[in-house]
């Protein structure tokens, strides 16, 4: 493959720093042919020459001129899901960091990425940019893991830790974390351990 033409689904906060990050780096060979997004009459503060902009998703999975498919949609079903099922199907190459989707439909995916000849990426998934994944499934491929330690939700990290040191209460402490930005207006997902649970499930 000579180029490598992507399809960008879902330009909200992570899809609009991977298009300016790819437009910036001006990676040789790879260019942005097509974005979906919800409002295509939103200003996104930035431009990509050429790219066609959508609000029909499954476009990208279908389309003849997009290689690789990045969903930054979320969810664990719904559109997401059609769209990366369509994109293996088609044998498109898939880059996602959605881990409600692949802790729920993970097992499904990766069959459908290995009978179609493709790549499932989903190493932002877990981490961001520290390369777990990776490491788990190549790096140490021939060891037994029988344990993982670490950080696995920053914002649970910050409420634990102020209750330990400060004494501090449960609701005064979430409080805190919401206001300085580290926990969701609904927190659920993280202190739940329903984002750890997805994480581990990876």
């Amino acid at each position: 493959m000579d180029s490598l033409r992507i399809g960008i689904a879902g330009v909200g906060t992570v899809g609009a720093c991977v298009a300016v990050k790819l437009l910036a780096e001006a990676v040789q060979g790879a260019t942005i042919k097509r974005l979906a997004v919800r409002d295509i009459n939103k200003d996104r503060g930035f431009s990509v020459p050429e790219a066609q902009w959508t609000q029909n998703t499954l476009e990208l999975a279908d389309a003849d001129d997009v290689d690789v498919v990045v969903e930054l949609i979320g969810g664990a079903d719904g559109i997401a899901l059609d769209l990366v099922r369509t994109a293996l199907v088609n044998k498109k190459h898939v880059v996602t960091a959605n881990k409600a989707l692949l802790a729920k439909h993970g097992v499904e995916l990766a069959e459908l990425a290995e009978n179609n000849n493709c790549i499932l990426s989903y190493e932002a998934a877990v981490a961001g940019g520290i390369p777990v994944i990776k490491a788990l499934s190549e790096g140490l491929a021939a060891n037994n893991i029988y344990r993982i330690n670490g950080i696995l939700n920053p914002t649970c990290n910050f409420i634990l830790t102020e209750m330990e040191t400060k004494g501090a209460g449960y609701e005064e402490t979430l409080h805190i974390a919401q206001e300085l930005g580290y926990a969701e207006a609904d927190p659920t997902f993280d202190v739940e351990g329903i984002d750890a649970a997805q994480k581990l499930s990876l």
